[in-house]
């Protein structure tokens, strides 16, 4: 399927690894050319060949500079990718909401809501331009907050309500704004062996190859695994194509069924 995206331009945040890495791989395979944005320009994002950034989006001015440098490269922008966010450093995650300290409730904000809200208002005035499109990664746990990190998954509450006040605000301007919301997948916060995953595994009395394997079950994942990061990217890029002209406003849920509610 041909998802008439080629020649246009996306900025991809959090890019360097994980979901990010996936979705400027599938947008580029989409003929996009993809300013991608990460603290930390790893091998594998190099390989891309998509123009990488070294920012660090916790800092108040770093997305309007990143915009200012996706305007230079490709002189516009038809997508805003907001993927950057953070749930996956282990220690002192999960002791419960009388363990965070106003610090860790001030980073968990910062990185997985304020730094997309600030690179959607420096992004804006471009995508109106262009007609474009925002998309949000948020997670299952801002409808399940129980289920992780409390600052992780209320901050990550606090982006998907962002979406759907976005996606009415400049839907009359010709902006499309969605939200993606993935279950556990298989990425470096379940995996990596200092990650939220193996802190969980070690809070629970669990080798972290238990959890892991045990965790579609426990999460109610009818698929009997975890989500695979390309599988958010290609929704991803459905959603950025205009093929999904009508599609706006949307909270897109790829958690291999773990919730239940309608």
């Amino acid at each position: 399927m041909d998802l008439q995206l080629t020649n246009k331009t996306a900025l991809v945040t959090g890019a360097s690894r994980g979901i990010g890495l996936s979705i400027v791989s599938a947008l580029l395979s989409e003929g996009m050319r993809v300013v991608a944005a990460a603290r930390t320009i790893t091998p594998e994002l190099k390989a891309t060949g998509a123009v990488g950034v070294s920012v660090d989006l916790s800092e108040a001015d770093a997305p309007a500079r990143l915009i200012a440098r996706a305007e230079a490269e490709f002189g516009g922008l038809d997508l805003l990718v907001n993927n950057v966010g953070g749930g996956d450093a282990g220690e002192g995650q999960t002791g419960g909401f009388l363990t965070f300290t106003d610090q860790q409730w001030y980073d968990a904000f910062e990185l997985n809501f304020l730094a997309s809200v600030r690179a959607s208002r420096a992004a804006l005035p471009h995508l109106t331009k262009s007609r474009g499109a925002i998309v949000n990664i948020s997670s299952n746990g801002a409808r399940t907050p129980h289920a992780g990190p409390v600052t992780y998954t209320t901050a990550k509450a606090a982006l998907t309500a962002f979406g759907k006040a976005l996606a009415e605000e400049f839907g009359p301007r010709g902006v499309r704004v969605n939200t993606v919301s993935p279950g556990p997948v298989r990425t470096d916060m379940w995996e990596s062996p200092d990650g939220y995953g193996a802190e969980l595994a070690k809070s629970l009395g669990l080798e972290q190859e238990q959890l892991l394997a045990g965790l579609p079950t426990a999460m109610g994942m009818v698929t009997g695994r975890l989500v695979k990061p390309e599988e958010v990217a290609a929704l991803v890029a459905y959603l950025a194509s205009p093929l999904a002209a009508s599609t706006t406003g949307a909270d897109h849920i790829i958690d291999g069924g773990a919730i239940k509610t309608v």
